[in-house]
């Protein structure tokens, strides 16, 4: 009887471990579903990035007061998780605070984890009420509805009720040292929970029930948060990291160009090629790349990491000069809805053991009005907290409908035409195209 405690953590550590990994699993395959594109150059800029940007924060903090207060909440996910070894090993060998014989480092760290619990704590409510009281507008954009929003606040009770458990634990164990309770021997510094240890039963049977309760319930919200982030926004907790990494380091205004238009301009400049040549036998049977992407398959590799990277924070909207003047186009709703669609694709293979065709895309959910709007100005790419990249996609996209599709606004489609006929983008002959030198 005395191990049975025991035997249940060590089977809820092994059922919320395996269906985090399984999760993680999925993840992966969906991004490789993407295109292969290489980002294995200047790597020691790329640490750099990684660095500065993701754990170092540097773009967060553009905006000083949502940036501080997620550093807060940021630096207490990490440091006080510290403490889920600790509770890992008591957990499965009956221990408690194995680490006790640290000394005063222990007490020093406990002590800081109870400071930055409370700070955490006191920052998830501010960021409640800028959400819900100061209804600050990048939350309420038309996308931020049903499970976006909800998904926002249920992160932010997860962090308020985590944080109180801990404290409210370590304040019943404090109780509990000092009427030298058996098994609670005395270690750690309480800072903050010794100020709430009043206000909790000063009998040893109730503060062993509070401070046992708290632990499991405690360690059951760990296991729970673990496995939702799956299903939430705040992937980019563990995802920003190589998103910084993979992030395009070419100046923000340089496009791609295709391969394929690439090799075909160079052939037609080649004063040796023979444009009449039959193409390589290894090709005939090779299925013609698609130019552009009209589905999530159709985007490298990269952009479908960036898709489940996003936050929905919003700051990439919230800059759009198209968002600002009424326009359909939000870059936060561009991103949600290409992880949809790559979620959507991944149900279908975990389903079918394969993809079956849906006779659906990518663009069934974003509209030409949405890609159009875009003035390519990379004030998104600049904004983003993580280094995604909107605007990529959005390329991608317009790429397929003017090139697969010829389906393009019709000023666009003039001004392509006078291109092509007149080598100028004005409607008048080539033959006057100078005739500007003799005004």
């Amino acid at each position: 009887m005395h191990f049975i405690p025991n035997i249940l953590f060590a089977i809820l550590l092994v059922v919320g471990v395996g269906f985090f990994v399984k999760n993680v699993k999925k993840i992966i395959r969906n991004i490789k579903l993407g295109k292969d594109l290489d980002r294995s150059d200047n790597s020691s800029e790329r640490w750099k990035n990684m660095i500065n940007i993701a754990l170092g924060q540097s773009k967060m903090v553009r905006r000083p007061v949502s940036g501080i207060l997620h550093i807060i909440v940021y630096a207490g996910f990490i440091i006080i998780n510290i403490e889920v070894i600790e509770i890992i090993i008591d957990g499965l060998l009956g221990t408690h605070r194995v680490f006790a014989f640290a000394g005063g480092l222990y007490d020093f760290l406990i002590g800081s984890f109870e400071i930055l619990a409370f700070l955490v704590l006191i920052s998830v409510v501010i960021f409640w009420i800028r959400r819900m009281i100061l209804k600050i507008p990048r939350f309420w954009n038309k996308e931020m509805t049903s499970w976006p929003k909800n998904d926002a606040l249920n992160i932010l009770y997860f962090e308020m009720v985590l944080m109180s458990l801990f404290l409210i634990m370590n304040a019943a164990d404090f109780n509990l040292q000092q009427l030298g309770a058996d098994h609670y021997i005395e270690a750690g510094s309480f800072p903050i929970s010794k100020y709430i240890a009043g206000w909790l039963p000063q009998s040893e049977g109730a503060l062993i029930f509070i401070e046992r309760s708290a632990w499991w319930i405690h360690v059951i919200g760990i296991f729970i948060f673990l496995n939702y982030l799956y299903y939430s926004k705040h992937l980019h907790i563990l995802l920003a990291f190589p998103n910084t990494y993979y992030a395009n380091l070419k100046p923000k205004g340089e496009l791609d160009n295709l391969q394929s238009v690439t090799n075909e301009v160079k052939m037609m400049l080649d004063p040796n090629a023979d444009p009449f040549a039959a193409p390589a036998e290894t090709d005939n049977d090779a299925e013609p790349e698609k130019f552009g992407a009209s589905d999530a398959t159709d985007l490298t590799w990269v952009q479908l990491m960036n898709a489940y990277t996003c936050t929905e924070c919003g700051r990439c909207t919230s800059v759009c000069p198209a968002n600002q003047t009424g326009k359909e186009l939000s870059p936060r709703a561009i991103m949600m809805k290409t992880r949809d669609r790559i979620e959507e694709i991944g149900r279908n293979i975990d389903k079918n053991g394969s993809f079956i065709e849906d006779n659906k895309t990518l663009l069934d959910t974003i509209s030409n009005e949405e890609i159009w709007a875009c003035t390519s100005c990379n004030a998104c790419v600049d904004a983003c907290p993580v280094n995604i990249d909107p605007l990529s996609i959005i390329i991608d996209l317009r790429r397929y409908l003017v090139m697969e599709k010829s389906d393009a606004p019709q000023e666009l489609n003039m001004t392509m035409t006078n291109i092509e006929n007149n080598g100028a983008p004005w409607q008048y002959n080539q033959m006057d195209r100078l005739n500007w030198k003799d005004e």
